[in-house]
């Protein structure tokens, strides 16, 4: 069944940026060792791996409905060029995750032996392989997004682009323009925070007192 084609810049660029946030998701959901709320565990890897694979299909439809198309436009190259691209961070990512099932299921069998001496230090070295699959994972994911996202830039017509950098520059702007106008505001605010709290001048005793009352009394 062929699916209708849009292929206009926009809707490419539009196109590569929603695979990109794909990415991110996916990124997103690694587990994290350590964590109580994102620890490893077999299902939720394994469900993972089957979604990664989803989205590998779904690179190849991409790649597969622009070059068959007959009537490509003068960008269809390159799009089809960076998608056909992310195929390997995300099969990478999902071979990486294959290995953490792995190790996941090694230390479920071995739960029991747990305080044995050779069966402790193979434990270990599992939890290391699996840390270092996580990390192969997080950043093949970051990378295939990274790519997606420059790819959209460079195929988004000139004033998507300038609205994107617009939007961009807003977003940076925004926070120095907050403390500027929080900064204004204390300085508006100053002196009715502290009226009435200068300390009471204390009266005066000694020598300069005295001279004084004698003024006084001389008048």
């Amino acid at each position: 069944m062929e699916r209708p084609m849009d292929n206009t810049p926009l809707s490419d660029a539009l196109a590569l940026r929603a695979t990109a946030s794909a990415f991110d998701a996916q990124r997103g959901k690694l587990p994290v060792p350590g964590d109580s709320h994102r620890s490893p565990d077999v299902v939720a890897v394994a469900r993972q791996i089957s979604e990664l694979g989803k989205l590998v299909t779904d690179l190849g439809d991409e790649v597969l409905f622009r070059a068959a198309d007959q009537d490509q436009a003068p960008h269809t190259a390159r799009v089809t060029t960076s998608f056909a691209a992310a195929v390997e961070p995300a099969g990478e990512a999902a071979s990486a995750l294959g290995a953490v099932a792995h190790q996941l299921a090694f230390l479920n069998q071995t739960e029991c032996l747990r305080y044995q001496p050779d069966a402790r230090d193979a434990r270990e070295a599992a939890v290391r392989v699996m840390e270092e699959a996580l990390a192969t994972a997080n950043a093949a994911l970051h990378d295939g997004a990274n790519s997606l996202y420059a790819a959209s830039a460079t195929v988004s017509p000139p004033a998507a682009r300038l609205q994107a950098a617009r939007s961009t520059s807003a977003r940076t702007a925004a926070p120095s323009t907050r403390r500027r106008g929080r900064a204004a505001a204390t300085a508006r605010t100053w002196p009715t925070r502290w009226s009435g709290c200068c300390p009471r001048r204390r009266r005066r005793t000694g020598p300069r007192a005295r001279r004084t009352s004698g003024t006084a009394t001389g008048t």
